[in-house]
């Protein structure tokens, strides 16, 4: 039905609207400290955070403009105008250049606060890509290689950020460590499931439960081939992450301030008052796209053979095992292969899409946040001889939804609290 494009949409929009900094930032700032406030910031939403911060403590608060200074790293695109907070775009999800730039420039702000001094660290997620510094031994490219494997492989965010942890100068404690004088307050948008501190850009600034031989185990598990550097950096004692009791921690605290959970409870409520019935499978879905899509298939056509006008909604982070040779994304993959077991199924629509508004992709700004899919894409199917299974099978989902017109194209929202996924199923005649 044609006509749902619209409030699959908002439901959307209404996602994404309850996580924005310039909503949730701005109570939770720690007053002005005697010395300076500096601000390091990373991910997606880092230069919205950062902005929104500059306008508390410059316009709200009318603080001295010299005693507030930092370093916002976000993902390209996703950058906005600044006074005092310097903005650098880094690659995501594979780390370049300007990430090391970045890192390494906030390691030394941090070194160099006092104990008058406000560290205020203010993380969302990408974070762990767009803040890149190799440990000793390992050079950047091989940086790379690990990370492109790691997402090749099918792994849930939290294994490849385990990895990530134990080869990095920044990640799992280490920020709290070099500016471990300061006070340290961290407010971080959550985009993992269960929203667990430690995961959310490889939590920087909180204690890490995992350890260098859990990395190295998830190296075996997923057979990845990998240089041999690499492994000597996992079996090197020196690259153990900081773990509770930590001196490091003394002054340090951390606040989620966004939940998947917020934005899929604004999402619900906006389809409870359009007049459905409400499935809520919960923020912390995690597994294999194509397999999620599936079960949540099976749920659409019950409700639909019942009558039943219903929503069915979700969050978490799906992940793709790459075989193909396509482009997509896990929202993308999912909605392909809902398209192809709806089939031209009367009365369900459908939308999947990253609330930072790229899936997947090439690291562009311009990358589509997911799909919709409903009639329409049944009788593009039909009339272009769209074989979903073709495309899924070569993991294209994105050429196959550009064939049928079905991208949802949003650009950088400014925020990241994981997907939203959608299914409406409405009552025919």
């Amino acid at each position: 039905m044609t006509g749902r494009r619209p409030l699959l949409r908002a439901i959307f929009d209404a996602a994404v609207a309850a996580a924005h900094p310039d909503v949730v930032l701005a109570p939770l700032l720690p007053p002005v400290p005697r010395g300076k406030v500096i601000c390091l910031a990373a991910g997606k939403a880092a230069a919205a955070m950062a902005a929104a911060a500059e306008r508390h403590y410059l316009d709200a608060l009318e603080m001295q403009p010299s005693r507030l200074t930092g370093i916002a790293t976000t993902r390209h695109g996703h950058g906005v105008p600044t006074r005092r907070i310097r903005v650098i775009e880094a690659g995501h999800p594979v780390p370049d250049e300007a990430g090391l730039e970045g890192a390494d420039a906030s390691l030394k702000l941090a070194e160099g606060a006092t104990s008058d001094d406000l560290l205020l660290v203010l993380l969302s997620g990408g974070g762990s890509a767009n803040w890149i510094a190799p440990v000793r031994g390992i050079s950047f490219a091989q940086k790379q290689q690990v990370t492109r494997a790691l997402l090749r492989s099918g792994a849930p965010i939290g294994e490849i950020n385990t990895v990530r942890k134990h080869l990095s100068r920044i990640k799992g404690g280490r920020l709290a460590r070099a500016g471990q004088r300061a006070e340290i307050v961290t407010l971080a948008i959550s985009d993992v499931p269960h929203d667990d501190p430690s995961a959310i850009a490889s939590g920087p600034t909180v204690p890490d439960p995992t350890t260098l031989a859990d990395a190295r185990a998830l190296i075996a598990k997923y057979g990845l081939e990998l240089d041999d550097a690499i492994g000597r950096a996992l079996d090197d004692a020196g690259n153990e992450s900081c773990k509770p009791g930590d001196a490091a921690f003394a002054r340090a605290q951390l606040e989620l301030i966004a939940r998947p959970r917020n934005s899929l409870d604004a999402a619900a409520k906006l389809a409870k008052d359009a007049g459905y019935e409400i499935v809520d499978l919960g923020a912390d879905l995690e597994g294999e796209a194509r397999s999620v899509a599936a079960d949540h298939a099976t749920l659409a056509l019950q409700a639909r053979a019942q009558g039943k006008q219903l929503a069915i909604l979700s969050g978490g982070e799906l992940t793709v095992t790459v075989r193909g040779q396509g482009r997509g994304g896990p929202n993308q993959e999912y909605a392909l292969a809902l398209a192809g077991l709806l089939g031209d199924v009367q009365g369900i629509s459908a939308l999947a899409g990253d609330t930072d508004g790229a899936d997947g992709g090439a690291g562009s700004s311009t990358d589509p946040a997911g799909a919709m899919i409903d009639g329409n894409t049944f009788a593009k199917m039909k009339s272009l001889g769209l074989d979903a299974r073709k495309y899924l099978d070569n993991n294209d989902a994105t050429t196959f939804f550009e064939k049928t017109g079905d991208l949802l194209v949003t650009g950088p929202t400014l925020t990241n609290v994981n997907d939203i996924r959608v299914i409406l199923v409405d009552r025919i005649g």
